[in-house]
């Protein structure tokens, strides 16, 4: 986003004679192997960062629900704490951190510029080590704190676990209103938490199936205006709308090439068959991938762009299989029983999130690139769609109740252990989440 300025220092610059990390002994600390299958979360305390009013508690809050939500942290409660910070500069009394068995402390600071710039910053240590871990701060203004303090979770998260974060990030979807049988559909933008929903359509067409592109603020999404269905680009930020194409017939789930630059779909054809096609968005020239007398749907991009996972009933009911992105070397990958359907690659490349319809259930999976090593995170009476989180660490996707309720957002991680309900106003449907932002 463009007002907003991200500003990191080094260690050296906020330790305040502490040392560098370059000259820190070894850690006590064992950091967070997010590799295992099990993972005890890790103690952490998080104290209200100093500020002249309640803006530094509410940044301090909503780092220790982005580091909890994620499963491999547990924040301890504030009225455990002894030492109370008055100097976020000086090291901390690391005595009455580790009688608590914090493992991890976070403490830090918010104050304004003159220039009426909001100014954050952080200190993450380690109380056994009795040490700085990292120190950063940020320049915003006022209305992206919630920016700041997902950008530090992230900074926690990353230090603590060697990989990448994924709080500083939105989800598109549909949101859902009305009776069942007449839902007013609309496109929704908000944080990965649930907060700051905005709406991106008026709702007057049904829109379906948003997208984020990898490299910018954009996403593809279908909608049924005329009674036709159309593909369309929308520019998050400014809401300039640029229609694809006209697709006669039916048009499934568009998604964006690694690049940016094509969109991958399945059109219905006027033989009855619904096959795989890329489109070049500079010259609008499709490419046909697959021509099969069979139903060849949901493609999805490997993230180095050179195979394409998609789902087809060639075989007799919906499995997955892959091919390159020229349409060659198709192979079926999934063979367990059910049937298969709305497959995407991870992020990371090492996975291929699923849904999969078996025994009267829908559950959510993931299975290697191979289709080897098959597992269920999952189960519910109607769920499906899973999006990734930018680390390929986590999953979205929305499950349906039965009778007069409605579809809602849930978010897994790999181990199947951490499921989250996502709090919307409405019902809500069709994630996709976007990558960190800028």
């Amino acid at each position: 986003m463009k007002t907003f300025l991200k500003t990191i220092m080094l260690v050296s610059a906020l330790a305040a004679g502490l040392g560098t990390m370059a000259t820190l002994p070894a850690r006590a600390l064992v950091e967070i192997d997010v590799n295992k299958g099990n993972v005890e979360p890790l103690p952490i305390a998080i104290t209200d960062f100093l500020s002249g009013d309640a803006i530094g508690a509410e940044i301090s809050s909503i780092v220790a629900a982005d580091l909890k939500r994620s499963g491999l942290f547990a924040p301890i409660d504030k009225g455990a704490f002894i030492e109370k910070i008055s100097n976020p500069d000086a090291a901390p009394r690391f005595e009455d951190w580790k009688v608590i068995n914090a493992q991890a402390l976070v403490t830090g600071r918010v104050s304004q510029e003159a220039d009426g710039r909001l100014r954050a910053e952080f200190r993450l240590w380690d109380t056994f080590a009795g040490q700085q871990l990292t120190g950063e701060q940020f320049f915003s203004s006022k209305a992206n704190s919630r920016r700041v303090a997902h950008i530090i979770a992230d900074a926690i998260y990353e230090r603590l676990t060697g990989e990448k974060g994924y709080f500083d990030t939105r989800v598109v979807f549909i949101d859902e209103s009305g009776a069942k049988n007449q839902r007013r559909k609309r496109l929704a933008i908000m944080d990965q938490d649930g907060a700051n929903v905005r709406y991106l359509s008026d709702g007057r067409t049904i829109a379906m199936t948003p997208r984020f592109s990898p490299t910018r603020q954009e996403i593809t999404y279908m909608s049924y205006e005329s009674g036709e269905p159309k593909v369309y680009l929308l520019q998050i930020e400014t809401g300039q709308r640029e229609l694809v194409g006209n697709f006669p017939g039916m048009t499934f789930a568009p998604r964006f090439s690694p690049d940016g630059q094509k969109v991958i779909m399945s059109l219905l054809r006027e033989d009855g068959n619904s096959n795989v096609f890329a489109m070049d968005l500079r010259s609008r020239s499709t490419t046909r991938l697959t021509n099969s007398n069979a139903i060849d749907t949901s493609p999805s991009y490997s993230p180095d762009g050179t195979k394409v996972v998609f789902t087809s009933d060639r075989g007799g009911q919906p499995q997955i299989y892959v091919m390159g992105a020229d349409g060659s070397g198709q192979t079926r990958i999934s063979f367990g029983g059910g049937s298969y359907s709305t497959p995407v690659w991870s992020p990371r490349g090492d996975l291929i999130a699923f849904t999969k319809q078996s025994g009267g259930q829908f559950q959510i999976g993931v299975m290697r690139t191979d289709g080897s090593g098959e597992r269920i995170l999952s189960s519910g009476f109607q769920q499906e769609g899973p999006t990734w989180a930018p680390n390929g660490r986590v999953l979205m996707f929305f499950r349906d109740a039965p009778g007069a309720g409605g579809p809602k957002l849930h978010s897994i991680d790999l181990t199947g252990r951490n499921e989250q309900a996502i709090p919307t106003a409405n019902f809500a449907s069709d994630p996709a989440w976007s990558p960190l932002l800028e």
